[in-house]
């Protein structure tokens, strides 16, 4: 009897391994073949070699830029370069990025930037909450924009138990934000075994220096993360769940969801083109860029949402490589024409649309 329920359990949990085997590798690859889709006049931005992993755009075309990031299970071609925050005039006709000083008092040596938000208050004050991860932990910087010197003052920094492991965040206020956490885990291992468990574990958390608290959750990676020009929407992207899930958000700061938009791609950042409210989408077709193999590099993908809250959004596929030119591509944003996608350990190009 012993031993036949020993071969039972052994079953039992070979099967269990082998149905998370499956749904882990159709998580971490979408089944399509990446067929380059080229736009005109690109060329990759002189000075940004080692990442851009999300980009936020001023209305006066100044676009920030975060870069260096290294985190676990990520490629990395400069694993001994701190992270920095690049400055680009957009307006300029071949734009390149400076880094911008940051004052004294910052811990520099170890500043890993990740997903960043601005936000402008009142006399036009510049605000950009920046996702830092020193020591692979995680916080998120609070800094105020100084053009006359291009600088950043570090106002605060921010932690919390229910900010975990943040990856982007969106601006509501000089001290508000919503935030999704990619993982409930911080730990490299327990990290793995999440995601090998498969289940839908990340979140996305509201926090002001009164109150904090989750408001959405049940995504299996939740990544990149905006708000609609209006500020009713919130739109949160599933990087495993190959997904854009919208959400209405409500004067006590509560979201509840409306609809659920599904691809064949792992969707990194959000960008809402402020003017006409389109969603831009940087992308990572294919298989496994969590296992770097240079041979076959990971392609990047750009898509554009039009008119998400109709019946019928249109949904088109902008930019394509298969790796070739960029690699990993995470975040596509858009200025009088001009397309700017950045990726995550590689470079940035920039094209006409």
């Amino acid at each position: 009897m012993g031993k036949l329920l020993a071969l039972a359990l052994v079953g039992i949990v070979g099967a269990l391994i082998g149905e998370r085997t499956v749904s882990l590798r159709n998580r971490f690859c979408t089944s399509r073949e990446v067929i380059p889709k080229r736009l005109p006049n690109c060329h990759l931005v002189k000075g940004i070699e080692f990442g851009s992993e999300d980009i936020e755009i001023l209305p006066n075309g100044l676009a920030f830029v975060s870069s260096g990031l290294k985190y676990p299970g990520l490629k990395s071609f400069a694993p001994g370069k701190r992270g920095e925050i690049l400055l680009m005039d957009l307006n300029e006709k071949n734009p390149r990025p400076t880094e911008l000083r940051i004052s004294r008092g910052f811990d520099l040596a170890s500043f890993n930037p990740h997903g960043i938000s601005t936000f402008i208050g009142e006399d036009d004050v510049v605000y950009l909450f920046v996702v830092n991860h020193p020591q692979s932990k995680s916080t998120v910087e609070l800094f105020q924009f100084v053009e006359e010197d291009n600088s950043l003052v570090h106002l605060k920094t921010i932690r919390h138990e229910l900010l975990q492991s943040v990856n982007n965040i969106v601006a509501l206020s000089p001290d508000s934000f919503y935030a999704t956490n990619d993982h409930y885990f911080t730990h490299f291992f327990m990290m793995l075994l999440e995601m090998l468990l498969g289940l839908p574990w990340s979140n996305v958390v509201y926090y002001s220096p009164k109150e904090v608290k989750e408001v959405a959750k049940g995504f299996y990676f939740a990544n990149g993360i905006n708000i609609s020009p209006s500020g009713q929407y919130i739109y949160v992207a599933d990087f495993l769940g190959h997904n854009i899930h919208v959400f209405e958000k409500h004067a006590n700061l509560s979201l509840t969801p409306v609809k659920v938009l599904q691809f064949d791609t792992h969707i990194d950042n959000i960008v809402v083109d402020p003017y006409t409210g389109d969603l831009w989408l940087g992308c990572i077709p294919g298989g496994l860029f969590f296992f770097y193999d240079p041979e076959k590099p990971p392609g990047s993908e750009v898509f554009r949402i039009q008119d998400i809250h109709s019946e019928k959004p249109i949904v088109t596929q902008v930019y394509v490589d298969d790796g070739s030119v960029i690699q990993a591509s995470s975040v596509a944003a858009v200025h009088t024409n001009k397309l700017f996608i950045g990726t995550i350990f590689h470079r940035a190009l920039f094209c006409d649309l």
